[in-house]
């Protein structure tokens, strides 16, 4: 019998460069660290966790920096890549273990697989959910970002940049903001084909004015809301909306690791209703180059952007089906 998500879950903290990190942890065995994107919690991998101790498996999910009960730095430099990487590696060492696989979502991704590059001692294989590898280089982030939107609109990464304004827009209302940036990305509920990209949002308005309102995706129920919600609520955004406003800096830090690719085996799962798949089709196209130990690459047809949530046993069996290929 399925063991119920709630069931056998352990809080606890640890320290870390960030302070304090939240950590919610389930089974025995070796350790898989589940990071999250945004605007999320450890509560995104809340399917995960009993799937993989049921396997064999230690799953760890983490609050990353800035979110949830783990510690907020004020400094928003203090959210810049390298930072959430050594947050990674120190977590490992405080769980008493040498190494780890490291699995992330969204911005998780992109966090786990840094991690993976630069500390390929410490995780030794990387899953990556929604958000392809694509390695350190390129043109500066923001200003590639920037034309996006053309003349009319403006890229919701670029919306994020200036501290204060986003805040401004979400925190009168987080739960309904939530529940529509939840809706916009989810397979069941986005807008139809031709209806106003809700990546986008006009000069002089508000990201929420394309969400879709007074409905939920199916993964996404009225107490699974009030759980993220409440959390904003508590914490306020800045800390989530501050690992936009590196990118930059993240571009400077990673310079010197252009063009490199992660050796170690690896995994890509993405939905193929994901704007962060189609948009990077590039990135996933390269991967026999910038993912030479990739297992697998699966694309989930009818899926939106968040995969572990919106089909949870697909990815379950995907994840654990590679984990059980790597060597123990």
């Amino acid at each position: 019998m399925q063991p119920e998500p709630s069931a056998a879950l352990r809080h606890r903290t640890v320290e870390a460069p960030a302070g304090r990190l939240h950590l919610v942890e389930q089974g025995t065995g070796p350790l898989v660290l589940l990071v999250h994107g945004f605007p999320e919690s450890w509560y995104s991998w809340r399917r995960q966790l009993p799937a993989l101790a049921a396997a064999g498996y230690r799953a760890v999910a983490i609050d990353v920096r800035g979110y949830g009960r783990s510690s907020r730095p004020a400094a928003t430099d203090a959210y810049r890549m390298l930072n959430l990487v050594e947050d990674n590696a120190a977590l490992v060492h405080a769980l008493g273990e040498e190494s780890a696989v490291v699995v992330g979502h969204d911005w998780g991704s992109s966090i786990a697989a840094t991690s993976a590059l630069l500390h390929p001692g410490v995780f030794r294989a990387v899953a990556l959910l929604s958000v392809p590898y694509a390695p350190p280089g390129g043109p500066r982030p923001t200003d590639s970002l920037g034309r996006l939107g053309g003349p009319e609109q403006e890229f919701y990464v670029s919306y994020f940049q200036e501290p204060g304004r986003t805040e401004t827009e979400i925190e009168p209302d987080v739960r309904g903001w939530l529940a529509g940036f939840y809706a916009a990305l989810s397979a069941d509920t986005m807008p139809a084909p031709g209806e106003p990209d809700p990546h986008f949002v006009t000069h002089g308005g508000r990201l929420r004015d394309r969400f879709p309102t007074g409905v939920l995706p199916a993964w996404l129920s009225e107490d699974d809301l009030d759980v993220y919600a409440g959390e904003f609520e508590r914490t306020g955004l800045t800390g989530a909306l501050n690992r936009y406003r590196n990118m930059d800096r993240d571009w400077t830090d990673l310079a010197p690791h252009r063009g490199a690719p992660i050796k170690q085996p690896s995994l890509f799962i993405g939905g193929a209703l994901d704007a962060s798949t189609t948009w990077m089709s590039d990135a996933v196209d390269a991967f026999p180059t910038t993912l030479p130990g990739l297992t697998a690459s699966h694309l989930i047809e009818g899926c939106g952007h968040w995969i572990q949530q919106e089909r949870p046993e697909e990815t379950n069996r995907l994840l654990t089906g590679w984990l059980n290929t790597l060597t123990r």
